[in-house]
């Protein structure tokens, strides 16, 4: 049957819109494709690529060793010049001048001391060559004598002050009824949180050297010093409060025995920087990730709060009048980044990369000039303010021709919607482009967390952030986090007021000393 051109012209109309249909349709499937595509693109590199939590830039070293180092410069290299020629030499970095010296004198023999012509070798000089020994673990028994005395002449007289028998007393110890001391407690500890090394490895190490302390032993331990330090704890919390800035992370973590939650259940630990002066880092254990902990620790705060986009921090901001959130243009880049990897038009989020970099390249350069406070925030105001004028330009510019659902899309939103906050580190000179040094101090967590997995209790959480939180503002001021341990875990037991409290806080203490503190034996038997 053939249609007539009356017909035809009548379903035209119709057969035109069931096309745009079908064209609209198709386009809306492509566009769910390209990003599904790149949400399984992206779902590859973080199965299999390196999570910017998991290791720093210089951890991925540590695996790359090979069988065969021979050919291998070994450290520095020395260079020698001959004339007008200059060569380099291989040579080996110095040695720690701390470490103590045990000299072998290798001499010749009284024979090999006679010269051919007769007469004897005079001695002119030395040449010394430096090795390392290594000594396992030095471990002794502390064998504590208390001398006792009495009277042959009464039975005492009954005055409780003046008893006839008299027995030496011990100084106070920080687990009084155990076995450990200030030095083993400190060395489990740096294993543990430190090293990464999980209490059921160190149970097997102590036993192949005769020692027997059980995990349960040093889990128990923990807690009862997670309990007793918490007075430097909240020392840090009140000093976070009460400083110009904090940066604030948080990370997944998972906490058995939670009370009404199944062991499956996700936990998280959070992270507060405070600064500059007095750097403080401290750690809390929160069966959530909602706003309750950092409205907590950020009440009444007047200063800066540096964060990621997250929008617990966002609520903070518009609930503490004297908060002034600061963005993390690492965030920012990362977006991009992932972007960049994970579309087969990478052109565009490669651009907005290099908007960043130009950024970091000025802040580089400004803080290698080592400027006061003020002239560095006026040339960082001077030479950046227009860098970030071109990329809010270009951001905007580019979000009205891009699909907001890409990864593409997702990044401009984020960097448009933080854009006040991002802007404002530019305020003082002791604030950042970038949230990274919360990020680097919540890392060793992270790394710990692939080895021990999960706390076995709430009561083990929050020990482990009293630990986590001694150890990172240790190492933020300096001090040798194992002696700073030990030197605190000697004292605490003797201190009664809170002047002995603030004198353990690692900003007021000397690292000389502290590094000379660890005990030594005095008598072996």
């Amino acid at each position: 049957m053939e249609l007539g051109r009356d017909t035809l012209a009548e379903l035209e109309p119709d057969v035109r819109s069931y096309i745009n249909e079908l064209e609209q349709s198709n386009h809306a499937l492509e566009l769910q494709y390209e990003i599904l595509e790149e949400e399984h693109r992206l779902l590859l590199l973080k199965r299999f690529a390196r999570s910017s939590e998991q290791e720093s830039s210089d951890q991925s070293q540590l695996f790359d060793e090979t069988e065969d180092t021979s050919d291998a410069p070994t450290g520095i290299e020395e260079k020698i010049t001959v004339g007008e020629h200059t060569k380099k030499k291989p040579g080996r970095k110095p040695i720690d001048p701390r470490h103590p010296r045990h000299e072998i004198v290798h001499d010749l023999s009284d024979e090999e001391k006679q010269c051919a012509c007769g007469h004897e070798l005079v001695r002119i000089g030395e040449e010394p060559t430096e090795k390392i020994q290594v000594i396992p673990e030095q471990i002794w028994i502390e064998r504590h004598i208390r001398v006792k005395y009495a009277c042959h002449h009464c039975e005492g007289s009954g005055d409780e002050d003046h008893p006839a028998v008299r027995i030496a007393p011990v100084p106070r110890t920080i687990l009084p009824r155990s076995i450990a001391t200030a030095g083993l407690i400190a060395f489990i500890l740096i294993n543990k949180f430190v090293d990464h090394l999980p209490y059921y490895r160190q149970e097997k190490r102590f036993a192949r050297i005769g020692i027997d302390i059980s995990r349960q032993d040093m889990s128990n331990w923990t807690i009862a010093v997670g309990r007793i330090l918490q007075p430097l704890i909240e020392r840090f919390r009140t000093m976070i409060r009460g400083g110009p800035f904090v940066q604030i992370d948080e990370t997944p973590v998972q906490v058995m025995n939670e009370p009404g939650r199944k062991n499956t259940s996700k936990s998280y630990m959070w992270l507060a920087r405070g600064g500059p002066e007095t750097p403080v880092t401290l750690y809390h254990y929160s069966r959530t990730r909602s706003a309750e902990y950092s409205r907590e620790l950020m009440s009444g705060f007047e200063g800066y709060l540096q964060t990621d986009g997250y929008r617990v921090y966002r609520l903070l901001e518009s609930e503490e009048p004297g908060l002034m959130r600061v963005g993390c243009f690492a965030h920012v880049r990362r977006k991009f980044h992932e972007a960049a990897q994970a579309s087969k038009k990478s052109g565009a989020a490669h651009e907005g990369t290099k908007y960043i970099s130009a950024i970091y390249r000025i802040e580089r350069d400004l803080r290698s000039q080592e400027l006061d406070a003020d002239e560095f925030v006026r040339r960082r105001r001077e030479l950046v303010e227009p860098e970030i004028q071109r990329f809010h330009a270009w951001l905007v510019k580019k979000q009205s021709s891009v699909v907001p659902s890409t990864l593409l899309g997702k990044a401009l939103h984020y960097a448009l919607s933080e854009w006040d906050a991002l802007q404002r580190y530019l305020d003082q000179a002791y604030i950042t482009p970038d949230n990274n040094d919360a990020e680097n101090a919540i890392r060793p967590f992270v790394l710990g967390r692939k080895n021990w997995l999960f706390s076995g209790s709430p009561r083990g959480a929050d020990a482990s952030c009293t630990i986590y939180s001694l150890i990172e503002t240790a190492k933020q001021n300096g001090l040798d986090p194992c002696a700073y341990l030990n030197y605190i875990l000697d004292r605490a037991p003797r201190i009664d007021n809170d002047a002995g409290w603030d004198a353990l806080l690692p900003f007021n203490l000397d690292p000389d000393e502290i590094s000379s503190s660890f005990p030594k034996p005095t008598k072996v038997l």
